[in-house]
């Protein structure tokens, strides 16, 4: 099924025997490009940990290998185009010089980076990305840093949010990339594109 706000995310059923199971975010990216550029579709994703399972609600230890019933969810994906160069991305798209300095756009599939549950209102099957963009001072920074792990660094007046499900950027000088944790290279424009309902997770 596909995350509604307000609704039950996702349904026990009996699990899959053909899943590839993965244990990050970076992991199931991996294998979504790898079907998405063989024109295949992608697999069913049984997911044991990252950003995206602590989003849906996973917990560590669960044992998904060896159950016969699982949490299925219906999850969107990212497309992004960086200067041209096409790549897929599971929870999030970083795009910053550093956290402490200059410019930080965050597009969020999932809540969470690693501690921080940077984009609260983010749902993974929604149609919609979370963006944040902003370029606080580095005093709001620190402030903002200190409530990132409860979701509560926004609102703020130097950060815009907004939901969307693709957008357009640019930024002045060639900006490092990250996917899902990864570093893809520098950028100077940025496509993104989300793609709804793109894969079978089972936590």
């Amino acid at each position: 099924m596909s995350i509604e706000r307000g609704a039950d995310w996702g349904d026990r059923a009996p699990k899959p025997t053909d899943l590839v199971y993965v244990a990050s975010d970076r992991a199931a990216a991996e294998v979504i490009a790898k079907a998405r550029r063989a024109n295949r579709e992608v697999p069913s994703i049984g997911l044991t940990g990252g950003d995206m399972h602590r989003t849906l609600g996973g917990s560590s230890g669960s044992g998904l290998a060896a159950a016969t019933e699982a949490t299925h969810v219906i999850v969107d994906i990212g497309a992004a185009l960086l200067d041209g160069r096409l790549h897929w991305f599971f929870g999030h798209l970083v795009a910053r010089r550093s956290w402490l300095t200059g410019r930080v756009l965050v597009v969020a599939n999932a809540a969470f980076i690693g501690p921080w549950n940077i984009a609260p209102r983010a749902h993974p099957g929604d149609g919609r990305f979370e963006i944040l963009d902003g370029d606080p001072s580095r005093g709001d920074r620190w402030k903002a840093r200190r409530r990132l792990p409860s979701g509560t660094h926004i609102p703020h007046p130097a950060i815009s949010v907004r939901r969307a499900g693709a957008a357009q950027f640019e930024f002045e000088r060639p900006t490092p990339i990250h996917l899902d944790g990864h570093h893809e290279g520098e950028a100077t424009t940025l496509s993104i594109r989300l793609e709804a309902d793109a894969v079978d997770v089972w936590i």
